[in-house]
């Protein structure tokens, strides 16, 4: 799985998670740059992103996520 076909299916997840249909994201994207992502919003992001990717993520790789290209980096090794 490629970032081209990643981040067009995490747009959509991080837009129904935080009920904000203008969000675009990129690699570089970061908590600081999305309002409401909080740490409870983080762990909504990350169980809609595993049920997105049918995939879970492991705690290690969720505590090392600075930012989005992070988790866009573990989906594409291990999505699907």
């Amino acid at each position: 799985m490629t970032e081209n076909e990643i981040i067009p299916r995490l747009t959509e997840v991080f837009r129904d998670v935080f009920d904000d249909d203008t969000i675009v994201i990129t690699p570089e994207t970061t908590a600081d740059d999305i309002e409401d992502w909080d740490s409870i919003e983080h762990i909504t992001l990350i169980a809609a992103a595993e049920e997105e990717f049918k995939m879970r993520f492991k705690m290690g790789e969720v505590s090392g996520m600075k930012n989005v290209g992070e988790m866009i980096s573990v989906i594409a090794k291990r999505g699907k």
